[in-house]
């Protein structure tokens, strides 16, 4: 199936690795042209280098700490500037720390606030003028399966993903007049660092060992193991693609059937 996203400009946030990175690598693969960002610039360059090396597709990226508004601003210039316009924006960040409630000050939630929802507020701030100006455009937003069900030890998290689908449904109101689609989608268990590093800091706590951690959590999805980045990828893809018209304001959850909630 031809996507329709051969010469589409996508921004790709948080980019260098994980699941941005396999975003911005399959959207290259569809011949999209491509502005990979984050907080590292050694880590772009490596990204962007094997990015066009596998696929040929033009790579350009630029250091951006999703915290700050001039940075997010400034990329999002810099790729118009580059490319003429903007197509496609995913919106995507870390996570922010794990904790209860009772151990997280005012600090922990600012920082949270900052990085995983006012982060994507501004993003869409910014392109928005480029998208009405193409007569269309997509955006897609990286959650967690959390905006479906809470998950223990991650209250900031739980608490800034859900905001993000409220922000979202709104939004696909509003910019509907424009032709612009927006969704959310929630990634469940992918194998990526930062499942990792939480999968390693629940086997402290547990005092088990890391594979006895992982054994535990796949035997709670029906598919019975870690999705990759490249399956939650190609959907992702394929709502930023042309062949996407009709579906927005939706919450789709690639989790290998874990969550429970309906």
């Amino acid at each position: 199936m031809n996507l329709g996203l051969e010469g589409k400009t996508a921004l790709v946030l948080a980019s260098s690795k994980g699941l941005g990175r396999a975003i911005a690598q399959e959207l290259a693969l569809e011949g999209a042209k491509l502005m990979i960002s984050s907080r590292s610039e050694g880590a772009l360059k490596a990204a962007a280098g094997e990015i066009r090396s596998l696929t040929g597709a033009e790579v350009a990226y630029q250091v951006c700490d999703l915290t700050e508004g001039e940075q997010i601003q400034a990329l999002v210039e810099e790729t118009a500037t580059i490319y003429g316009s903007i197509d496609v924006l995913v919106n995507n960040a870390g996570g922010p720390p794990a904790g209860n409630f009772s151990v997280l000050v005012d600090e922990d939630w600012d920082y949270a606030f900052r990085l995983n929802l006012l982060s994507y507020i501004r993003a869409i701030r910014e392109v928005l003028p480029h998208m009405r100006g193409n007569g269309q455009g997509k955006i897609v937003n990286i959650a967690s399966y959390s905006v479906k069900q809470s998950i223990e030890g991650l209250i900031l998290g739980n608490t800034m993903r859900t905001g993000i689908v409220g922000l979202a449904k709104t939004l696909s109101r509003e910019l509907a007049a424009d032709n612009i689609l927006i969704n959310t989608v929630g990634p469940g268990r992918i194998a990526t660092d930062r499942v990792e590093h939480l999968d390693g800091k629940r086997s402290e706590e547990l005092q088990m060992s890391y594979e006895e951690v992982r054994s535990l959590a796949e035997q709670d999805i029906p598919l019975g193991r870690y999705g990759t980045p490249q399956e939650f990828a190609k959907l992702v893809v394929f709502l930023c693609s042309q062949v996407n018209t009709y579906m927005t304001g939706q919450v789709i959850l690639v989790d290998g059937g874990l969550t429970t909630a309906l």
